[in-house]
């Protein structure tokens, strides 16, 4: 629908935010929900000790996706392959190859070929600007901890599912946890469930929750 308009789809997207906001679940959903294949790899997989190693995995990876698109790629921790290069970086440099052909695989997209890719930093600002720009990794969203209770509490909600707990005590346990992260809350709810089981309790109670807070 939007390339029949003359719109062109943005081919790269970046989630950026602080260690443990679900950057990488997202990404699942995304692709979950549309119901296409799912590439998934971490920067660090395409740093190599031998020049021209890590372009060719990038190489294959874009060329496995093609074969299966519609479909979506997702990179994990890309600053560990897409930092910003010096002026004074050696043209023969096993990172500097590797990313020179990110660079060509996004630049070769076709504009209806069905290929995202999503890439995942917590520090977007140290990323190389000819990744990050219009064309290529364009699209930045920013992935932020729960701003308050509500959404603490639809992440608790999910990693509750298979825990004996009330409604208030979770309720009480968003209230309690300003700043969490949605991988912190998950570790809290599973220190709560240690402590359950260590005091012989049939539920995660208040005072647990408690426990588990300062333990953490």
């Amino acid at each position: 629908e939007f390339t029949a308009i003359g719109a062109k789809m943005p081919t790269g997207i970046i989630f950026y935010g602080p260690p443990g906001t679900g950057k990488t679940f997202l990404a699942k959903a995304i692709a979950g929900e549309a119901g296409v294949p799912f590439f998934h790899k971490s920067g660090s997989d395409f740093v190599e000790l031998f020049v021209g190693k890590g372009a060719k995995t990038v190489r294959d990876l874009f060329s496995e996706a093609r074969k299966k698109a519609p479909c979506i790629i997702f990179i994990d921790e890309i600053d560990a392959v897409g930092k910003k290069r010096s002026a004074n970086a050696s043209g023969n440099d096993e990172r500097e190859q590797t990313l020179n052909e990110f660079l060509n695989q996004l630049d070769g997209f076709e504009n209806n070929e069905g290929i995202l890719v999503i890439s995942a930093t917590n520090r977007l600002e140290t990323l190389d600007e000819a990744l990050i720009r219009p064309g290529r990794f364009g699209k930045h969203i920013s992935i932020p901890r729960p701003k308050n209770a509500k959404e603490r509490l639809n992440i608790l909600n999910i990693h509750a599912k298979d825990k004996f707990i009330s409604k208030d005590v979770l309720e009480y346990t968003a209230d309690i946890t300003r700043g969490f992260s949605g991988a912190d809350l998950e570790n809290l709810l599973n220190e709560s469930a240690l402590q359950q089981k260590m005091h012989n309790e049939s539920e995660i109670t208040l005072d647990l929750i408690d426990k588990a807070y300062f333990k953490i």
